[in-house]
């Protein structure tokens, strides 16, 4: 059997609290290293994980200096952070959802990000059955 890299990302900041419920959701909290000051889902996430912005300010260095391979973003609102972490090297992933719909494609993408593609569409089916 030919061995398979893992090339999903180990280390990820969320700076709008959207991504970091579903990476809970989806089992994958161990790979969140930072959040915004505004996570507030799960209760347990402002106990666990260092905030590192706001929504329209983030502390760069405390970023940089956690070492993230994936920042995850929202809108051109964070267009300026996503900006100056790019010219510092960091992979961001800014999403522009603004539907339910939207949202649902955020999870399939935020899953496959992460190596757990069918747990996120599990995930949107439940959320469609439910609303």
């Amino acid at each position: 059997m030919i061995p398979v890299h893992d090339f999903f990302p180990k280390r990820i900041i969320c700076l709008t609290e959207e991504p970091v419920e579903t990476l809970y959701l989806l089992g994958e909290q161990d790979r969140i290293i930072g959040v915004s000051g505004f996570a507030v889902r799960p209760p347990q996430v402002r106990k666990e994980k260092p905030i590192v912005s706001t929504f329209t300010d983030a502390d760069i260095d405390k970023i940089l200096s956690l070492g993230p391979d994936l920042v995850i973003g929202f809108s051109d609102i964070q267009s300026e952070i996503a900006k100056e972490l790019i010219a510092k090297g960091i992979t961001v992933w800014i999403n522009n959802y603004r539907t339910v719909e939207g949202i649902f494609n955020m999870i399939g993408q935020l899953g496959s990000l992460v190596g757990q593609t069918a747990k996120a569409i599990s995930l949107v089916d439940q959320f469609r059955k439910r609303y």
